[in-house]
């Protein structure tokens, strides 16, 4: 009775059942048990769950024959496994900023073309503010041509172009 009542730590669980903790784990879910805390939080099985991760373990090693050493061909494929896997997702990666790349620069033509309209529409203006300018200088010239006479009358100077 004293023996069903005694708590045990994952170390002794450990040594028990001669697993690691991710063996553990997964026998615990195998034979649907969940490892208590006590108040301290340290994590304990009771002597009955050990002896039911006992029976599933025996069973599960019924079930699953010794496996054969690890050949050397299987790391070699596991490498091609991998670079295979890299290879793939350096194409995924690839294909896909290559995709953004050319949505955003979609609309770059219509931007270029915009801005060349506009250095040809600026351009343009700055021909006509030249073209105002002499118009200004030349209607200035006009307007200094004349002379007052008096009684708000002016008389325009002659002037000689082509002197």
């Amino acid at each position: 009775m004293e023996q069903k009542n005694r708590t045990l730590s994952p170390q002794e669980v450990r040594n028990i059942l001669k697993a690691d903790n991710r063996e553990i784990v997964e026998l615990c879910k195998s034979a649907s048990i969940m490892p208590r805390k006590n108040k301290l939080g340290q994590t304990y099985f009771s002597y009955d769950e050990v002896k039911n991760l006992r029976r599933v373990q025996a069973e599960q090693s019924a079930n699953y024959p010794v496996t054969r050493p690890i050949q050397a061909k299987q790391p070699v494929a596991m490498m091609t496994g991998i670079m295979n896997a890299i290879n793939s997702l350096e194409q995924k990666l690839g294909d896909s900023l290559g995709k953004i790349i050319d949505e955003k620069l979609e609309g770059m033509d219509e931007v270029v073309v915009e801005l060349i309209r506009c250095k040809t529409d600026n351009e343009t203006l700055r021909q006509k503010v030249v073209d105002l300018n002499k118009e200004i200088y030349q209607l200035k010239n006009d307007v200094n041509a004349f002379k007052p006479v008096g009684l708000g009358l002016y008389k325009k100077k002659e002037t000689n172009l082509w002197q």
